[in-house]
């Protein structure tokens, strides 16, 4: 059921359009933005925002509370007179794929980044990931947790994660270890070209499939992650595993 919460920002987002996105490399100053989807986050929401705030880029940050009911719009009240942060809040819970659209809408740099709001990953690591687009090599990279290091993930999960990077790479051709990461970083003309549709965490999955059939190459670097349980704040579940398959059917053989 949803939840009614605070006064929803509507911001109008362009069509999806051709890509135009270039693979020139980016100035000392390029801006990033950083959008995060934000659902019940009050215990971490802060020393993530501190985190991402220390990190030696410029930078802005794009925070959307799909329809809190902790203490997290409360928080996010104190967000708002920040420099170089955009809050933004829905009326009802909507999912994180709507949160992500939602936040991509408001985006303005050359370079557009995921952050969860959970610390997961580490955000530490994000200098390093940039550094393939920034160097104009690709236009998408991937933060690999199977490259890199995992710690506490479920047994069930894994298998779940192995399976979508095995399909990922069965039907498009492009070897993927970790479809489902959560860092995912765009050449900013590139992402908001994209006409995403998803709700929940199809989001992964329909993204990928569409900056692939773009012919876009992936880039996946190494990162650390550090599982949550459900008892610690986890949302995503089976029944999420069937709709990043089906995503994944439907963006390969459906126009």
């Amino acid at each position: 059921m949803a939840l009614s919460c605070a006064a929803d920002h509507q911001i109008e987002m362009n069509p999806a359009s051709e890509n135009t996105s270039s693979t020139a490399p980016l100035g000392p100053d390029t801006l990033v933005s950083i959008v995060i989807p934000i659902f019940n986050e009050e215990a971490l929401i802060e020393t993530v925002l501190t985190r991402v705030r220390e990190l030696p880029f410029a930078k802005q940050l794009v925070l959307v509370d799909d329809c809190s009911v902790d203490g997290t719009a409360q928080i996010l009240e104190g967000e708002k007179s920040k420099p170089n942060t955009i809050v933004l809040s829905h009326q009802v819970n909507r999912g994180k794929g709507a949160a992500i659209r939602t936040g991509l809408k408001a985006t303005t740099g050359e370079i557009v980044l995921i952050q969860d709001a959970d610390l997961e990953y580490d955000p530490s690591e994000l200098p390093r990931l940039l550094e393939p687009i920034l160097r104009g090599e690709t236009n998408v990279v991937f933060g690999s947790r199977f490259k890199g290091s995992v710690e506490k993930m479920a047994f069930p999960n894994r298998v779940a994660n192995f399976l979508l990077a095995w399909m990922t790479t069965l039907l498009f051709g492009q070897r993927i270890t970790d479809e489902a990461t959560a860092y995912k970083i765009f050449r900013g003309d590139l992402i908001r070209s994209i006409d995403l549709k998803c709700n929940r965490f199809e989001f992964c999955p329909e993204v990928t499939a569409k900056v692939m059939r773009r012919g876009e190459k992936i880039v996946e670097l190494p990162v650390s992650f550090q599982a949550r349980t459900f008892e610690e704040g986890k949302k995503i579940g089976w029944p999420d595993f069937i709709q990043a398959v089906w995503t994944l059917l439907k963006y390969r053989f459906i126009r």
